[in-house]
């Protein structure tokens, strides 16, 4: 459960989409809302009827860019300096939202006299170490901290794909060991104090840099400036709206924390109108993130434990992640009901809730760590279930040729997508480098049933989960996940309990008493939900909410955030279709305890009362002694805005009446983060990974420190300024393909709209390069050679960067090898790396060059690549 600052790889708080319609202003960043979120973006439409204003910000003008009241180009990779930008305008112009940032960020807190800026040491902050290539974070602490135990989070064992570092998971107790209590200095004025540290961090991140080193005119700049800021104060909001714009770069993490800065300034977080709009790519990744698909933590955001760091000892694990102050001082009930959900009867606490049953990170189990082992000869067998990574993630060349390195693969697709037949039918085997009679990996495909044709709940990009009836039976032998996964279980359940050995213990214990209908024995999807919610063990009864869940052993709950889902045995708050009002209460659920606005006692006042009527949402009633108001409150319904915890005071207790992010023990918002990063305690510009320019603001440091390359023979990179490929590309996705295109390039009607890969490039690149609209063009990397029909539009318009032009190629990645439509993928020429906070690859950002004609064929192919990298860079 994400607060602003975390490391996860969103930012702050999601607001409804339904409630952008109140939004005064909408900046669009990292996103082309009108294309890939269609249905949400009716709100975005209803607000500019309102009277809204909306801003895009996109190196390509695109069907967002056409409605939008403000389009702004900019150089792809130089988000940071774009929002570092607006915050030093905010700052230097007095623009910010005074009464908000005092009360509920911390901006009053004093931060220690060791820190040093970026602008200090030439990039990086204090306590990085360059041979471990990590930081240690004891120099970002506050001021007067209590607790001196060292902070946790940022360390761990060094980068590598061979090392557990990075990820989605986060210790949590360091945070409360240091923010309890800390000196401040309310009027804002030490010069150590968070506000000032802000202050100076961004004063060089001025128009004038903007317009020099992101392409961006002072006059536009300035115009955005002016619009954006205005939404702010007690009677407008803004709101931020971003995708994988943001997150797929090299310090994707900080970008989204730049947005967070620049809404905690403006006081657009928790209000209506107001939050960050985290846009997911696909029907449920919100879901598949809340209860995860990711390998380094739990259901509802606990870290897994990692071997190192843990050193299998449960009572470490739960003193490293439970906070003394505010909602993770409940950790260990959080994790103790899920391992009673889990394990069942055989969970107690003699044997620490099975707690070493759980698999350890010893490594880099994330998809890119995981596929180069796989290359390297280190895997045996995977299982691909929605995905395609045979032309859908970054160098998908490396990633074709690691699968013939198995020994079995097993995927499941509702047709033959290029993860099934790229050892028979993939460019690979055009050039020669495999040969299908040589490729000993056994390839298993398994029909799955499509989203009509099965029960169960999605999650979307507003933390919405509804609960999906299926519409028809899937044809044949196509099945479910749930039914996949089940009767998977069923058989190793059965194989294990045959061979009661040691390694077969975890598997023994799992509890897993789902029961089954219909002639295919299709698992009760109900059942699982209900489980998800969670019971009291000691009544039967489900949980109304997880502040009801204990740490005795009492409870069960495979999620603490979806509880509440599910509060009564015949009522399911997902399947609910019937709203009262315009954040939509009455459909679907929304976690945790269906908020529908995260943080939204920041909507009132400190005294409690709503900063204006036109923007009221909840705010305290002195006769009943209560927050009440439009949503459910995330604060404690009966704690008076005046509270003021006392002396040694835990848990809830201590958190303040006026203190809104209940998910970081002092209650506040962080401008400034004290651990949990990285690469640092505030963003800072960097340069992708390949690029023309060195960084202006930190000539010594191009590139993010802490990210990495992953650099290596068949993962190799352009090398800085690169003459060989003088163009930057950027890739993006349509409205009328899905993702690597499995599911849509299938279907004659999508088929028909977008029927072949493409390139778009401006009629200054076309002239320059010698392309012709609707020919051929060949685009290259150091990783791959593909090819496009060239589409020649104003969309792509040119940049002045350092005195030079500046041209942007942009490449879908829709389309692979197989299907009704076929061309080449845009993937093939991604480099994989792992930003260090969550190991995303970059793709927005990388260098290429761009020829007319078509690709050789053949070993022609690799040829001509090997040619092109010889040649002096």
């Amino acid at each position: 459960m994400p607060g602003l600052g975390t490391s996860f790889g969103r930012g702050g708080a999601t607001t409804a989409q339904t409630d952008l319609a109140n939004a005064d202003a909408i900046l669009i960043m990292g996103s082309s809302m009108a294309e890939n979120h269609p249905v949400g973006f009716q709100w975005v439409m209803e607000a500019r009827e309102r009277g809204a204003k909306i801003i895009h910000v996109d190196p390509r003008f695109n069907r967002t860019s056409s409605t939008a009241d403000i389009w702004v180009p900019l150089r792809a990779g130089t988000d940071i300096i774009f929002l570092g930008g607006l915050i030093n305008y905010i700052l230097q112009n007095d623009k910010y939202f005074h009464e908000y940032v005092q009360h509920y960020t911390n901006a009053a807190m004093i931060v220690s006299d060791d820190f040093r800026d970026t602008e200090d040491l030439g990039g990086v902050f204090s306590g990085w170490d360059e041979q471990k290539k990590k930081y240690d974070p004891e120099s970002w602490r506050p001021k007067g901290s209590k607790d001196k135990n060292k902070a946790q989070s940022a360390g761990g064992p060094q980068p590598g794909h061979s090392e557990a570092a990075g990820g989605h998971g986060k210790d949590r107790g360091d945070e409360a060991a240091q923010m309890s209590e800390y000196e401040e200095d309310p009027t804002l004025q030490d010069p150590h104090c968070v506000f000032q540290i802000l202050r100076r961090h961004f004063s060089r991140y001025t128009p004038e840099l903007v317009e020099k080193h992101a392409g961006v005119p002072q006059k536009l700049f300035l115009k955005v400036a002016e619009t954006f800021c205005n939404a702010s104060g007690p009677e407008k909001t803004g709101a931020i709206c971003y995708a994988v714009g943001f997150t797929q770069h090299s310090k994707g993490v900080q970008i989204i924390r730049s947005a967070a800065i620049l809404q905690m300034l403006l006081g657009n977080i928790g209000r209506p109108g107001g939050g960050i709009l985290a846009l997911r790519g696909h029907a449920s990744i919100q879901g598949s993130t809340d209860i995860p698909t990711l390998y380094d933590i739990l259901p509802g955001y606990l870290p897994m434990p990692f071997f190192e760091q843990d050193a299998n000892d449960f009572k470490s694990y739960i003193k490293k992640n439970k906070a003394t102050a505010g909602l993770w001082s409940n950790f260990d009930s959080y994790f103790i009901s899920l391992m009673k959900s889990w394990y069942g009867d055989n969970a107690t606490r003699d044997n620490d809730w099975c707690f070493d049953y759980l698999p350890r990170v010893t490594g880099d189990h994330s998809h890119f760590g995981y596929w180069l082992d796989m290359q390297d000869g280190k895997m045996d067998g995977l299982f691909i279930m929605g995905q395609n990574p045979a032309v859908g993630a970054s160098n998908a060349r490396l990633q074709r040729t690691a699968m013939s390195k198995l020994k079995w693969l097993v995927v499941r697709d509702l047709v033959e997508v290029e993860s099934a037949s790229w050892w028979y039918n993939s460019p690979e085997v055009e050039y020669g480098e495999l040969k299908p009679e040589e490729i000993a990996t056994e390839v298993f495909l398994f029909p799955a049933a499509g989203s009509a044709e099965k029960d169960g709940c999605q999650t979307n990009t507003q933390r919405l989960v509804q609960f999906r009836t299926k519409a028809v039976d899937p044809p044949g032998d196509a099945r479910s996940e749930t039914w996949f996964m089940h009767h998977l279980y069923r058989r190793l359940k059965a194989k294990a309990a045959a061979n009661p050995c040691s390694r077969n213990e975890p598997l023994n214990a799992l509890s897993w008493p789902y029961g089954t209908h219909g002639i295919h024995a299709e698992p009760n999807v109900t059942e699982i939900l209900k489980e998800i919610n969670g019971r009291d063990l000691t009544t039967g009864e489900l949980l109304p909410n997880f502040k009801k869940m204990k740490n005795d052993g009492s409870t069960a709950s495979g999620c603490w955030i979806y509880c509440g889902i599910y509060p009564q045995e015949h009522l399911n708050k997902a399947n609910q279709r019937e709203p009262e009002d315009y954040l939509g209460h009455g459909w679907g659920f929304s976690w945790p305890s269906d908020i529908r606005i995260l943080y939204n006692r920041c909507s009132a006042r400190p005294d409690g009362k709503p900063w204006s009527e036109r923007k009221k949402l909840i705010w305290w009633d002195e006769e009943k002694r209560e927050w009440t108001g439009l949503d459910v409150p995330d604060f404690d319904k009966n704690k008076p805005p005046d509270y003021r915890p006392k002396p040694g005071a835990k848990g809830m207790d201590a958190i303040a009446g006026d203190k809104p992010f209940t998910l970081h023990p002092d209650g506040t918002a962080w401008l400034f983060v004290t651990s949990g990063l990285k690469d640092g305690p505030l963003p800072a510009h960097y340069e992708p990974l390949e690029t023309q320019f060195g960084n202006p603001l930190y000539p010594e440091r191009v590139f993010n420190p802490a990210v990495d390359r992953m650099e290596r023979s068949d993962n190799p990179y352009a090398q800085f300024a690169d003459e060989r490929f003088p163009y930057v590309a950027s890739t993006y996705r349509l409205t009328e393909h899905h993702t690597a295109g499995g599911m849509s390039r299938t279907l004659s009607h999508l088929a028909e709209l977008q029927p072949e890969m493409f390139c778009e490039v401006s009629p200054e690149l076309a002239a320059e390069a010698g392309l012709v609209h609707g020919d051929w063009a060949t685009i290259t990397t150091p990783r791959a050679i593909i090819e496009a029909r060239v589409l020649v539009t104003k969309r792509m318009r040119p940049l002045w960067v350092e005195g030079r032009t500046v041209h942007q190629v942009g490449l879908p990645y829709h389309w692979g090898y197989n299907g009704v439509v076929t061309g080449d993928s845009a993937n093939d020429l991604l480099v994989i790396s792992e930003e260090p906070n969550v190991r995303i690859m970059e793709t927005k950002a990388l260098l290429c060059d761009i020829e007319p004609g078509r690709r050789p064929r053949g070993p022609a192919v690799l040829e001509e690549l090997k040619e092109k990298m010889e040649q002096p860079a």
